[in-house]
């Protein structure tokens, strides 16, 4: 059903050709180079001089975990009003889990802040992150970009892009979001879905046939063909936001009647245009998917990409579980965790069903889901459904069409928008619990389970329409594919007067004697020093599995209620995957204390280096040391918690995205890529002459390892730096950047 053409490929007479078959001269494929969706809106917000890029956005958006660093960081650089439109929304920490007041004082500051520099306020349960930008802020051929890692508005027309907290800072502070000019990769639909097929099914689909080779991994995926038009809004939406679980940079898709009608549903039918690949148009690669072979699927523990089409699981139910279950005995290091008696008289059976966010909680996923509920039970016993409209207009429309009322006669709990199913900080399941869910990711913990205190649940993603199949069936899973349902679902009305009475609209009309409002927990970022002449850095964390996602970088759900007091949060780094880090990073870091008073190394560190002396000029941090760091969350914390301890570079055989190792330069550490770093926490590796190395552009150093006694090289690239990520590093981060360019 999904199939990937590695190889340049034209978009020519309504379908695919292979560039080799297309027999098209050098002039043609300069010239089809430009006829994409893509280039067009790339080319339309670049303001370089034809190199890297550097792209200036018509818009940007954070949440309740980002807004506050984010802010804080613009208004250390010099900030004095927000210069495009920013949207502030409460979605991710709307309870009060964790900190007593902590959420509801950012939520004050927030809108403390929009009133100050001129921002839009969404307040807690009003709307998701996504749901509020697709309803009033995307537009055809618009750039917008998010300091979440799911900014995907492409079937609306938009290129957006998820990115740390830094990377929103530059565009407050008028700079650009440099990044060389991505590949193209287009995504050809045809076919028709069945009946019970969802958006998260074909989404699902998508991720398993790319992640693992990372075959789109940093370029767009560009949506084309004739499968486009069977497809409603809210599936093409529900499609395209997991797109980040491909690891892509962005996304978009060709537009048409369905999206004209959306903007005007929305009120906005100014901000449609039809956008189209002028054929022929060439794409780096091709994915082809025939929508009317995708069936109904489900992704296991632990992660997106491990999916399989639910009959296949049926089929083989003992042998698939056993794999994922074997997984989650070694993240919880014993053999405690249990996934394989969830199969009881040859049916699995699930503790738990969630549709929620900004993939699941759109209208049609909900109405549908009621639809196959309606006049039946999700049963007394211990199985739950959790629904999470995306927006109070998703709500209303619902519950005037009866499918609220339908589904909480069914046994569900309809709640307000929330994040929090997302990333653990609601419906936390059991120990050993199952959930089914409708939402973005199902990383190791990211339920909320925490394994040092001897807890593990696991969550698989499903389409709502075989969740809520599931959930009729007394929780034994159950594939929605061709069920007895009706598809006739009452018309979705967007009710604008619901964000017009509630939402702040500050937008372009600052208030500078407007206060800011700070909570006891929000603080200052504490001063980085910059990067000296020679560096020393211990290893003080090993990390060799496959992939280390944000979220065991820094835990999310509760913890991430310190996200605005950077030395309260830093005490969770790595707390799930390595939780002696945080010590041993302090360690180090009040070594270089000593360093930095006395202006020597202390006598430990040189004993430790067998003798060898760094010279005067060399500082000494912590590093972290994986094979490849930073998949999923946009959040800058993964990166500036590191620095905040102490972190002055990271090794990695390669980086999961683009956005973790922008993170990392724009907090002042050094990205460093090593084929075989062959490291044990404890050993110290030497750069001699890094800054002058940063700042020529030289990208191969050879570096100095000390370990156990003996010394050997090692090779260490960095890869292609801007000259202001450049510079960037050499002044230790993007604040001292920004202060020493205020000083000019």
């Amino acid at each position: 059903m999904v199939k990937l053409i590695k190889q340049g490929v034209y978009y020519m007479e309504g379908g695919i050709v292979k560039e080799s078959r297309a027999f098209m001269t050098s002039d043609k494929r300069s010239a089809a180079i430009k006829n994409t969706v893509s280039y067009s809106i790339l080319n339309a917000h670049d303001t370089g001089d034809g190199g890297q890029m550097k792209i200036r956005f018509d818009a940007i958006a954070s949440h309740d975990i980002t807004y506050v660093g984010i802010i804080q960081t613009a208004k250390a650089s010099g900030l004095s009003e927000f210069p495009i439109p920013y949207v502030l929304t409460n979605c991710h920490n709307s309870l009060c889990a964790v900190g007593g007041t902590i959420n509801g004082d950012d939520h004050v500051f927030g809108l403390s802040a929009a009133k100050k520099y001129g921002g839009d306020y969404v307040p807690a349960h009003l709307a998701v992150i996504h749901q509020y930008m697709r309803e009033t802020a995307a537009k055809c051929g618009a750039m917008i970009l998010g300091s979440d890692s799911h900014t995907r508005y492409g079937a609306l027309g938009t290129l957006a892009v998820g990115e740390g907290g830094p990377e929103l800072v530059k565009q407050l502070l008028g700079q650009t979001y440099d990044v060389a000019r991505p590949q193209i990769v287009a995504v050809y639909l045809k076919g028709k879905l069945r009946k019970g097929v969802g958006p998260q099914d074909v989404a699902l689909a998508l991720v398993k046939a790319t992640f693992q080779s990372g075959f789109v991994k940093n370029k767009i995926l560009e949506f084309i063909g004739p499968g486009i038009a069977g497809l409603s809004m809210d599936y093409r939406n529900g499609i395209d936001v997991m797109t980040t679980e491909t690891t892509c940079l962005s996304s978009v898709w060709e537009t048409d009647e369905k999206t004209e009608e959306y903007f005007a549903a929305h009120g906005r039918a100014g901000d449609y245009k039809k956008l189209t690949a002028v054929q022929p148009a060439y794409y780096d690669g091709a994915i082809t998917v025939d929508l009317s072979r995708v069936e109904p699927m489900i992704a296991l523990p632990f992660h997106p990409s491990n999916a399989y089409p639910i009959r296949e699981l049926l089929d083989n139910p003992y042998e698939i579980l056993k794999q994922a279950e074997d997984a989650g005995r070694k993240i919880k290091g014993d053999d405690s965790f249990t996934l394989t008696d969830k199969i009881k008289d040859g049916k699995i059976y699930v503790d738990q069903g969630v549709i929620a966010g900004c993939a699941g909680g759109m209208y049609e996923n909900i109405a549908e889901a009621a639809e196959i509920l309606r006049d039946k039970s999700v049963g007394t016993g211990a199985f739950s459904l959790s629904v999470y409209p995306s927006s109070q207009p998703v709500y209303k429309s619902l519950a005037e069409n009866g499918y609220i009322g339908t589904l909480m006669e069914a046994g569900a709990v309809v709640k307000t928008a929330f994040c929090g199913p997302c990333f653990g900080a609601g419906d936390v399941p059991a120990n050993n619990g199952l959930s089914v869910r409708h939402t973005t990711r199902n990383f190791e913990n990211r339920e909320g389970s925490k394994p040092a205190q001897g807890q593990l649940a696991a969550v698989a993603l499903m389409d709502a329409r075989s969740i809520a199949a599931t959930a009729a069936n007394g929780g034994a899973l159950t594939s929605a594919l061709d069920l007895d349902y009706s598809k006739r679902l009452k018309k979705y009305k967007f009710d604008g007067k619901i964000y017009e009475n509630r939402v702040y609209r500050g937008a372009g009309k600052p208030n500078k004697d407007e206060p800011l409002v700070y909570g006891p927990n929000i603080a200052d970022w504490p001063e980085q020093i910059a990067l000296g002449e020679h560096i020393l850095m211990k290893a003080v964390s090993v990390l060799s599995d496959p992939v280390t996602t944000t979220d065991e970088l820094i835990p999310s759900g509760e913890t991430s209620s310190y996200r605005s007091n950077p030395l309260k949060l830093a005490e969770f780094t790595l707390s799930r995957k390595d939780p002696a880090y945080v010590g041993r990073a302090k360690a180090v870091k009040a070594e270089e204390e000593i360093r930095r008073q006395t202006g020597a190394i202390p006598e430990n560190v040189l004993e430790a280096l067998g003798g060898f002396v760094p010279p005067e000029g060399t500082i000494y941090g912590s590093v972290v040391v994986a094979v490849k760091p930073g998949d999923g969350s946009a959040r800058e914390q993964a990166a500036s918690c590191q620095r905040v301890l102490g972190g002055v570079a990271n090794i990695a055989v390669e980086y999961a995205t683009k956005r973790y190792r922008s993170n990392l330069i724009n907090w002042g550490m050094i990205p460093f890529v090593c084929e075989k770093p062959v490291l044990k926490v404890g050993d110290y590796i030497f750069v001699e002459s890094i800054a002058a190395a940063i700042a020529g552009g030289e990208e191969r150093i050879v570096a100095k390892v000390f370990s156990g006694g003996k010394q050997r090289d090692i090779v260490l690239t960095v890869g292609a730096l801007t000259e202001d990520e450049r510079k960037i590093i050499l002044e230790g981060c993007l604040i001292n950047f920004n202060k020493k360019k205020a000083r000019g």
